[in-house]
């Protein structure tokens, strides 16, 4: 019993054969001893008023009218004296009275009474009329025949077994419709699943109603989806790192050997060991930023708030990086207005900002400026870098934020990016439940903006 659909049919037999064995022995119980009590109120009446006759007229010719009126059909009448004999009677067979005699003698009734028989047993209900007339008393005895109620409750075993017969066979359609409609979307789900645990996400289901199993056939579908999204970028990211990590690896091996030969004088070997250094340098900033960007996937690093000044925190990152800016000839300028407090983790604002600035650094050309803001903006905390470098496209607007995505691939060794800075950035920025965005014109430069 693995199916839902036969566990549901199941369970949907057994209480319906429950409910409908306790309701068929209800109605059974109630038909059939409403049936009974109409027969004894009929007997009692029918008896009555033929005592009511005999007392009016007790004679030889009242007597036969009686017996006659009741000869041939379903009911008998028997007229018995004061001593227990029988006077007259419509029976086809007197021995049929004896049984009901001996209990008549016993209880001895002073009024219209029905004598207590079993009617699944005995042939008659029995009704018994006590008489005075004329000098004249006994009883009179009704006999009605208990074979009409005993073919009554024939024809409703009958019509419950065949009622009985008929829910199953519907629940059993029901099985099957549960079978159709439940059972079958569920094994397609449940083949989805198994294809997506093997690394096939390419599945395909059926669209269901809007109910719970259309919910989780799009469920499965979405996660079909991004699992199959993260599979990609996981590939595309492996794919770059790898090469971004090559690259420099390649240059270290390379000038390392170069370096190596006798015949160098100090000058060039001085040369090559400083492009050693760089391209280290660059490698161990690549190794950094992914074990930083491993630990915001994994959510391994926390943030620690603190407040501090929003124009000293300005200061001293601008402090930081000046030099970098003097070397290549860029202007770098704080904007602050009212000093304010910012409540973040310093260390990690501070690597936010960092980032924003190195980029800037990278993709601006001697002579532009670059210009650091910090105010508040409907009590929230805004900090600001734009420059005028080479700007952003705006279809890869969205995209820059994404692990080692870079605008121009061919140029990434030129100006020094892993495509990892933005990345880090956008994560650090969520982390603090801030929000980031770009604004951006090719050849105009971009404005990166950060909400806190």
């Amino acid at each position: 019993m693995n199916k839902i659909s036969t566990k549901l049919a199941t369970s949907f037999i057994i209480s319906f054969l429950i409910m409908d064995t306790l309701l068929m022995v209800y109605l059974h119980q109630t038909i059939t001893h409403a049936r009974v009590n109409e027969e004894l109120d009929r007997l009692l009446k029918t008896g009555s008023n033929h005592r009511d006759v005999l007392e009016d007229n007790y004679n030889e010719t009242t007597l036969h009218h009686i017996i006659l009126m009741e000869s041939g059909g379903e009911r008998d009448v028997a007229i018995l004296d004061d001593a227990g004999n029988v006077v007259q009677h419509s029976l086809d067979n007197e021995e049929v009275l004896l049984p009901y005699l001996n209990q008549l003698n016993e209880e001895l009734p002073t009024k219209d009474t029905i004598l207590p028989v079993d009617w699944k047993e005995s042939p008659y209900l029995i009704s018994v009329h006590p008489y005075t007339a004329q000098g004249n008393s006994g009883s009179l005895v009704m006999l009605q025949s208990t074979i009409p109620i005993r073919q009554l409750v024939h024809r409703l075993n009958i019509h419950f077994i065949l009622a009985g017969g008929g829910g199953i066979v519907i629940l059993f359609v029901v099985y099957l419709l549960l079978s159709k409609w439940l059972t079958r979307p569920l094994i397609r789900m449940k083949e989805a699943t198994e294809q997506i645990s093997k690394g096939f996400y390419d599945v395909d289901l059926p669209k269901l109603s809007n109910d719970e199993l259309g919910e989780l056939a799009t469920s499965i579908r979405t996660l079909s989806n991004d699992l199959s999204r993260v599979k990609r970028e996981r590939n595309e990211f492996l794919a770059s790192v790898s090469h971004e990590m090559g690259t420099p690896l390649t240059y270290l091996i390379g000038y390392a050997k170069v370096a190596q030969r006798t015949e160098l004088d100090d000058a060039e070997r001085f040369n090559y060991l400083s492009i050693i250094e760089e391209e280290a340098e660059r490698l161990k900033t690549l190794v950094k930023n992914l074990m930083d960007l491993a630990q915001m996937d994994e959510m391994t690093f926390s943030v620690s708030r603190s407040e501090f000044s929003s124009t000293g925190f300005v200061r001293d990152i601008v402090q930081l990086v000046q030099p970098a800016f003097d070397m290549k000839g860029i202007s770098l300028f704080t904007e602050t207005g009212d000093d304010f407090t910012l409540v973040a983790d310093r260390m990690r604002l501070e690597q936010i900002i960092l980032n924003l600035l190195d980029n800037a650094l990278h993709y601006s050309e001697s002579g532009t400026t670059v210009t650091v803001r910090a105010f508040q903006n409907k009590k929230q905390a805004v900090l600001q870098v734009q420059d005028n470098g080479c700007g952003i496209p705006v279809d890869n607007q969205q995209e820059i934020f994404e692990k080692l995505y870079r605008v121009e691939k061919s140029r990434s060794r030129s100006f020094g990016g892993a495509g990892l800075g933005l990345a880090i950035v956008k994560e650090l920025t969520e982390a603090h439940g801030g929000t980031i965005d770009v604004q951006s014109e090719p050849g105009h430069g971009s404005t990166f903006t950060i909400r806190l």
